[in-house]
């Protein structure tokens, strides 16, 4: 039988005052998901029970999204399974395109996301006080099984009246605790091998003229992204070792040389562009350290990790992709660049080094 909410509050408390578990640890071990838990804050209740509030949005996503820009700098927070990406800066350039607006655009300089509407389902406003009494205040975003899809943490330079009156405005009519957690999303089952014209998907591939055109090469042949670097054409897909990833970041910041990091989960992706500098290993965790970006990404849970090249109208682009045993992504590295422009000699030299006997480059 499911703990009451008293229960899961005192014990959400308990957790955090014993360990200082994160919220997604204490739900896990709570056998519920993490938006279950937050939703249990929901209400009124004593302020024994647990350090945390929490509040109801209604699901205007992208209104809600595109009114942040006035919160000022706030941190950005995307993960999947095995990565975290932290990003501080402010939302602005917000738009939303599609039908229904399912497909979400930031483009304001260091927050750089791509959003999928479809999948958010629910939405908190929280306030928590802090072992040290400081209140910590977020909005933070959950799929229909309460798996989080993305948050916003206020700083202390961020505008606190912008926060209470954008949390005003969006406030849900229902602010009655718990949450029906639903069946999770899962990627579509992949499909044989013989059955793809393998053939005609390396044509395609071989003839790509923008990196946003592979999405389209899988959907039109029905691939996995790990079944396409399996059946692709060697010269434009090699695995490599499962350290690559540690290799490629600390030699990144010790060569300067400005990458993109994508880390995302079904209705998110978050982009760091830029430089990294400090690259520290903490146990399994490969961590960027980095004023402004955080990464921490479970090297012991990559499973799988790839050196893929794709043609297009500027030049070869090229990138390091991970992924877990599911086949599901982790994070993807390219070179910084702007559409227009070729891919850095620098970039794809580091990455190239990673393998021994990879099939030669395109010239820079």
């Amino acid at each position: 039988m499911q703990a009451s909410y008293t229960q899961l509050r005192q014990a959400f408390a308990a957790a955090r005052e014993a360990r200082k578990a994160r919220h997604r640890d204490i739900a896990k071990d709570l056998h519920i998901s993490e938006g279950e838990l937050l939703a249990a804050h929901v209400g009124d209740f004593s302020d024994l029970e647990s350090p945390l509030r929490a509040r109801r949005l209604r699901s205007s996503w992208q209104d809600l999204i595109a009114a942040l820009e006035p919160l000022g700098p706030v941190m950005a927070l995307t993960r999947n399974e095995a990565c975290v990406h932290e990003k501080v800066g402010v939302y602005r350039e917000v738009s939303a395109q599609g039908p229904q607006r399912q497909v979400g655009l930031v483009l304001g300089g260091d927050i750089d996301l791509r959003i999928f509407y479809s999948h958010w389902r629910h939405g908190f406003a929280l306030t928590e006080r802090l072992a040290d009494g400081a209140l910590q205040r977020s909005l933070q975003f959950f799929d229909a099984a309460g798996h989080a899809i993305h948050k916003v943490f206020l700083r202390p330079d961020s505008d606190q009246p912008a926060y209470e009156s954008l949390v005003s405005r969006f406030l849900a009519e229902n602010q009655s605790p718990g949450l029906a957690a639903e069946a999770a999303w899962e990627e579509p089952t992949e499909q044989p091998d013989e059955r793809i014209d393998v053939a005609r998907f390396r044509e395609e591939w071989a003839s790509l003229r923008d990196t946003h055109d592979f999405f389209g090469l899988l959907r039109r042949h029905q691939l996995s992204r790990t079944q396409a670097l399996r059946l692709a054409d060697p010269r434009f897909a090699q695995p490599v070792p499962l350290s690559s990833a540690q290799e490629l970041l600390s030699r990144a910041a010790q060569q300067g040389v400005s990458i993109m990091v994508f880390v995302g989960n079904a209705g998110m992706i978050q982009i760091h562009s830029g430089p990294i500098h400090q690259v520290a290993m903490m146990g399994p965790w490969i961590n960027v350290l980095d004023p402004g970006f955080n990464l921490h990404l479970r090297e012991d849970l990559i499973a799988s990790a790839w050196l893929v090249r794709k043609p297009t109208v500027d030049g070869l682009v090229c990138s390091l992709e991970l992924f877990d045993a599911q086949g599901r992504t982790l994070a993807m590295c390219f070179g910084e660049r702007k559409p227009g422009q070729a891919e850095r000699c620098e970039w794809r030299q580091l990455l190239e080094s990673l393998v021994e006997g990879a099939p030669e480059a395109l010239p820079c």
